[in-house]
């Protein structure tokens, strides 16, 4: 998603806060950037170096939160004041010993939905669409056609080349170096990853703590608007 879906947060913390909610690549205006989480963790890094305050609070969202743990294991935590991560796994593809990826999938689905994301883009598009809310209607404001519109809108080549990249991606060993506060954020009623992925991160970082997100699915940010930035305004608060 682009960066604009933070617009309502930024409206209700802008007036606390200096918010930045940068086109992740492929996206919107960085849609001429490389699809890769190398070139995401770059965006971040120009986003930091922007920035007056030396040691911000970043908030990563689902990819987000994957190009976040890419500039981490680059770059390391001296840069970041705390970040918050929301509904995401280090590892997507559940595995032998790994159960934290992706909610209800195995190896062989996620390489069944690959296949089909490689061959049919716009019939997948349905589908992330409604999983991105607890209800497949979604929420006011934001509801299934228009959560697929949005989709629909960027480069299905770029879409293809970012959901490899996260196929790809194994950040566990990045998770116990994270030193700085983290909060780790789901929702309750999450339909993308299990409540145990987000508890196993806060497990095993050494300064993370939980939040839940009682009423919603994947997107908290959208589903429970208010709350989100209560959350977030404290745990910025508390750095």
């Amino acid at each position: 998603m682009r960066g604009a879906i933070f617009d309502d947060q930024i409206a209700r913390l802008g007036n606390r806060f200096r918010c930045l909610a940068p086109d992740m690549p492929g996206h919107a205006g960085a849609a001429h950037l490389p699809p890769t989480l190398d070139a995401c963790a770059d965006v971040i890094e120009a986003a930091l170096a922007v920035l007056d305050d030396p040691a911000p609070l970043v908030v990563g969202w689902s990819m987000g939160a994957a190009a976040l743990w890419r500039y981490i294991g680059r770059a390391g935590t001296a840069r970041l004041g705390g970040i918050v991560t929301v509904d995401m796994s280090p590892k997507i593809v559940p595995g032998p010993g790994w159960p934290h990826g992706l909610k209800g999938q195995s190896a062989e689905s996620v390489a069944a939905s690959t296949r089909r994301i490689d061959t049919d883009w716009p019939a997948m598009t349905h589908g992330i669409a409604a999983t991105m809310f607890a209800k497949p209607e979604g929420v006011p404001g934001m509801d299934h056609d228009i959560a697929r519109a949005l989709i629909l809108s960027q480069d299905p080549t770029a879409m293809r080349a970012l959901w490899h990249g996260m196929v790809a991606m194994d950040a566990r060993p990045i998770v116990p170096r994270i030193d700085i506060p983290w909060l780790v954020a789901s929702g309750a009623l999450s339909r993308v990853y299990p409540a145990s992925t987000a508890d196993w991160l806060a497990a095993l970082a050494p300064n993370a703590t939980r939040h839940v997100f009682a009423h919603s699915g994947h997107s908290p940010h959208l589903e429970e608007p208010q709350s989100f930035a209560r959350v977030i305004a404290d745990f910025a608060d508390s750095l």
